[in-house]
């Protein structure tokens, strides 16, 4: 890989306030330090934090509704967060035996949120992730519900993989489709809904599919969804077969010795396209971002991807893009920040120049110092851009809101932290930020129209 660089990063200024010690659960058995936040417990706050100045200044805490027990006496824990059409989606996570499905909240007073239907329960699974998308194919036209399906415990009888759901009117949804992942591993983790030309396509981030199968099954398909009853794989991604570094003498589909002798996870966490569904970005841990032409759906091209120094974790989580598609941003997510040889640092934000996707050049790092405010939430997650502004989830860190007008000077300007933050998803829509905060549900922030708003919850 042509580059081996570090950037620094101006730090913002800690948050002060008492943190209850909290604990943290993994999803990765296989030991790589995988994503955590199941028992994360934020700060003691009597009101929400709530500050802000350029872009965020004027935004305030509207709305915090737990969900709805779907079984009684089980109360389930948020996972993604995403809208469409005016409609909230939450996907959930393992909390209390899983099953919880998608959440559907109606928007149309941002300020009073309703629950108005649940669905994709799947025995024996969690439903992180979900993306909506309007579709118009010969076998159907709609509003289509991607919902990632990943099993409670491997080798389990459950099956993982992903849902289908006709979602076109948000409040009855009918279940279309679904796409099984055979792999022996856990099922679709995270995954995208895209439409290319008007054909809808699910990329998805199967965790270990390439490890369990012993190379039988890659973590990343792309799955021609058309037909929503019939979903087929038409591509595989096998980093083996298109980066240099990458071989069955150095990767055994999860643990992979890089050209220092580094011994690295690497498996695909996220996926996401560009807009128009020609451009794919893979999250692939310590591989970095991968970026592949996905413009021939059976046939895509790997352009290049995003790389670490020998000092740094890697564990690249999640990514969005900006200005137009030239700018990527990169989370990190990382729970331990001391590891022998390397950075001690928790997860951050890293913004790439990608103007030339085979030459991802990095322009800036973007980190917040919580090493003794939040020792058990100091990770970023999540990254979401609305125009100049970078949101970021923070688990117990909440809701962080970042300039990006230089992407090589990001400035914090803005944070949310709810009482006993959790944030695991933020998403932003019109004039409103939505993020699910895994124990307390939804969380809705609003921009308020008086100029001389308080900048803090009061």
């Amino acid at each position: 890989m042509k580059k081996k660089q570090l950037l620094n990063l101006t730090l913002a200024g800690a948050l002060t306030f008492s943190l209850i010690p909290a604990t943290a659960f993994a999803h990765d058995e296989l030991g790589g330090g995988g994503e955590k936040g199941e028992n994360l417990e934020g700060a003691e706050l009597s009101v929400p934090l709530l500050e802000g100045t350029k872009n965020v200044g004027h935004w305030k805490e509207v709305a915090a509704v737990e969900l709805q027990e779907v079984k009684d006496g089980v109360k389930n824990s948020t996972g993604d967060v995403y809208s469409h059409k005016g409609y909230a989606y939450l996907g959930t996570h393992s909390a209390n035996g899983g099953e919880g499905g998608v959440r559907v909240f109606d928007m149309k007073d941002p300020a009073n949120p309703k629950e108005v239907a649940s669905f994709a329960h799947h025995e024996g699974t969690w439903q992180e992730k979900v993306i909506v998308k309007s579709v118009n194919t010969p076998d159907f036209k709609g509003d289509l519900a991607a919902v990632s399906v990943q099993k409670m415990e491997t080798g389990s009888d459950a099956t993982g993989g992903f849902l289908l759901y006709d979602v076109t009117d948000p409040e009855n949804p009918e279940k279309l489709g679904f796409w099984e992942d055979t792999s022996g591993a856990r099922g679709t983790h995270e995954l995208y809904l895209t439409v290319q030309n008007g054909k809808p396509y699910v990329l998805t981030a199967n965790c270990y599919a390439d490890y369990y199968s012993h190379g039988e099954q890659m973590d990343v398909h792309l799955v021609d969804v058309s037909d929503p009853a019939k979903p087929e794989s038409i591509y595989q991604f096998d980093p083996r077969d298109h980066i240099e570094e990458v071989s069955d003498d150095n990767y055994d589909g999860y643990n992979w010795t890089d050209e220092d002798g580094i011994s690295r996870a690497a498996f695909a966490h996220s996926v996401m396209t560009d807009n128009n569904g020609e451009t794919a970005y893979l999250s692939y841990w310590d591989l970095g971002t991968i970026i592949l032409d996905i413009k021939d759906p059976e046939n895509p091209v790997y352009l290049g991807r995003t790389d670490f120094a020998p000092t740094v974790q890697g564990a690249a989580h999640s990514s969005t893009l900006a200005k137009g598609g030239n700018v990527l941003i990169e989370t990190r997510e990382v729970f331990g920040p001391v590891r022998e040889g390397f950075e001690s640092a928790y997860g951050y934000t890293m913004i790439y120049d990608i103007k030339d996707k085979a030459n991802p050049t990095p322009l800036s790092s973007f980190k917040t110092d919580f090493t003794e405010t939040i020792p058990g939430g100091a990770t970023v997650h999540d990254p979401k851009v609305r125009g100049n502004t970078l949101y970021l989830s923070h688990y117990s860190g909440g809701v962080r809101a970042v300039d990006i007008t230089d992407p090589a000077n990001p400035v914090e300007t803005g944070a949310y932290i709810p009482s006993r933050s959790n944030i695991w998803g933020v998403y932003v829509d019109r004039n409103y930020v939505l993020a699910s905060d895994m124990g307390q549900g939804l969380k809705v922030l609003q921009k308020t129209p008086d100029n001389d708003a308080p900048t803090e919850s009061e």
